[in-house]
């Protein structure tokens, strides 16, 4: 009720608030950043249309249908406030993203009364989601800024500063409800890409059984084989540190490439019995050496240590 020209008038109950703004995303909003608004589904609304719906009665609590007339799309939100400068309003970057709205774009308001939701269903858009000890416990913490849901919409919930999206798959009893002081149910579907333990394992084994026999014939064949190991060193290209071309006689260098043998191991080893195998000659006695006056087999001197000692500490004389 108001006063004009002396005469109390009022809105008959019924009639509808309709608004055009320009709508940007919360990062635009002037003043201290405002990420509670991020976290919920509300949007900000200048303080003439507060003043609108005041005359027109509008039915408590506030919902109103955002409309995108040029993709077509529509959603449902709360309002959180009426700050915002006349003619614009802020957004969620979820809920642009879901309009397919861009900044400065035109967006139609109207005011909607919903049913009260008695059951919802979503599902994850990613596998992080079952790493929640309690997701609906996070849910329905997260779900306490969110005014009602829409059909079809993916919304954005914040937990352990990771964002988490969740599409919403089904309302009852509408296709957009009201979830502020109401005894909702909730589901989960499976998360987008997320495979069952029991599948997985049953393709795995299928690969094993299929290529096992494959790999005992190779094994059967390879057992007294010495396994081999080709290794290519320096495989890339050099580079020089003061920046230089290298010359054309380093560019021709040609790759090492070693083979190593690979270990076989002892299948005759016996437990608490260790051998040391070495390839060495027996050393000749040094005696019949220096009698014969002629080197050893390997064609080395048999004296070794020629020429004079030197002491570190000098003597005084």
């Amino acid at each position: 009720m108001f006063h004009f020209s002396g005469f109390n008038m009022m809105f008959p109950e019924g009639r509808n608030f309709t608004a055009a703004y320009k709508c940007f995303s919360v990062s635009m909003l002037p003043g201290n950043e405002r990420s509670d608004v991020e976290k919920g589904g509300k949007i900000i609304m200048p303080n003439s249309a507060l003043d609108t719906l005041t005359r027109l009665n509008v039915e408590y609590p506030m919902l109103f249908k955002l409309i995108n007339g040029k993709k077509s799309r529509s959603s449902h939100a709360g309002v959180l406030e009426f700050v915002a400068d006349e003619g614009k309003c802020y957004l969620p970057y979820w809920m642009m993203d879901n309009l397919l709205l861009e900044e400065g774009d035109i967006l139609n308001i109207e005011s909607v009364s919903l049913p009260v939701a008695t059951f919802s269903k979503f599902q994850p858009h990613s596998t992080d989601f079952l790493d929640i000890t309690n997701p609906k416990a996070v849910l329905e913490n997260a779900l306490r800024n969110f005014a009602c849901l829409t059909k079809g919409d993916v919304i954005a919930i914040k937990y352990n500063k990771k964002v988490y999206e969740l599409c919403v798959l089904e309302t009852k009893p509408g296709n957009a409800v009201s979830i502020i002081e109401c005894d909702m149910n909730v589901e989960f579907e499976a998360p987008v890409g997320y495979k069952d333990q029991s599948e997985t394992q049953a393709s795995g084994s299928g690969q094993q059984g299929a290529g096992a026999g494959a790999v005992g014939g190779e094994l059967a064949g390879a057992a007294n084989a010495v396994l081999e190991e080709v290794v290519e060193t320096f495989k890339g290209s050099g580079v020089r540190l003061d920046g230089k071309k290298k010359k054309e006689s380093q560019l021709e260098t040609p790759v090492l490439k070693k083979v190593l043998p690979r270990g076989v191991p002892d299948y005759d080893f016996q437990f608490g019995l260790i051998r040391f195998d070495r390839n060495i000659r027996p050393i000749s006695d040094r005696g019949n050496d220096k009698a014969g006056g002629s080197g050893n087999a390997d064609g080395d001197d048999g004296e070794s240590f020629h020429g004079t000692g030197f002491s570190m500490k000098k003597t005084r004389k």
